[in-house]
This record gives C-alpha cells, sequence and structure tokens, in this order.
C-alpha cells in the first residue's frame, strides 16, 4: 500500500482509516458506506469472486449504475495493479512515508527470489 497510503492521503483518506483499515468493520474511522465498499473491494479481491447479493443491493441504494461500475473498475484495476506486483516481487518503492499495508508481509526469500531476475524493477 505504498503508493495507496500516498494518493489516498491526497484525497482525503485519514491517517486513522490508514491505521484502521484492517479493522475497517469495527473501526469507527469509516462510515456505514465507507465499511460496505470496502467489504465490496475485499469481496471482489477474493478468488473466486463472489459478492453477495445483499451487499450489492445495499450499495444500489448509494451509488447509480455508472457509479457502480467506475467502482468496480478502481477496485478491478487495484487488484490487476496488486498482483502484478506482488508476482514480480515488487516491493514498496517509497512513495509515501508511513506507508502502511494490511497484508502481512512476504518471506524475505520469497521476495528475493521474484525480483532476482528483474533487477531493480520499480512502479
Amino acid at each position: 500500500m505504498d503508493i495507496g497510503s500516498a494518493v489516498g492521503r491526497k484525497i482525503g483518506v485519514t491517517e486513522a482509516q490508514l491505521y484502521d483499515l484492517a479493522r475497517y468493520q469495527e473501526s469507527d474511522a469509516f462510515s456505514p458506506l465507507e465499511r460496505s465498499v470496502i467489504e465490496y473491494a475485499a469481496a471482489m479481491t477474493k478468488t473466486p469472486v463472489e459478492v453477495p447479493d445483499a451487499l450489492f443491493a445495499e450499495l444500489r441504494e448509494h451509488f447509480s449504475e455508472a457509479q457502480l461500475v467506475e467502482l468496480t473498475t478502481a477496485i478491478a484495476w487495484e487488484n490487476y495493479r496488486a498482483r502484478f506486483a506482488h508476482a514480480l516481487g515488487i516491493e514498496a518503492q517509497g512513495f509515501s512515508e508511513g506507508a502502511l499495508c494490511v497484508l502481512p508481509e512476504r518471506p524475505a526469500e520469497a521476495s528475493a527470489m521474484n525480483g532476482k531476475d528483474l533487477g531493480s524493477t520499480s512502479m
């Protein structure tokens, strides 16, 4: 979440939200709608993708069809970017001082192995 932390801060994501992302369901840093959007992103990230009908219906109460398409596109793009970086062993590039990551760190040997043939690839 190196670049995600940096971009998020610029568009209004608070430090409390960055720190509480892993526990968004019980955090006061997020509104109910924000929690639903994060839940949607989490559902889209799973393999296979399984978005509960009730969650999608809830989102439809707040977003137009065009907005849902845009939201889904943004989440899908971020999933693509993250999977691309993970597959190539690309680690944080220093875009954000104090970048946060809610996922466990990859074992050092896995990161080193993935990036071995790539030299100093950066995003």
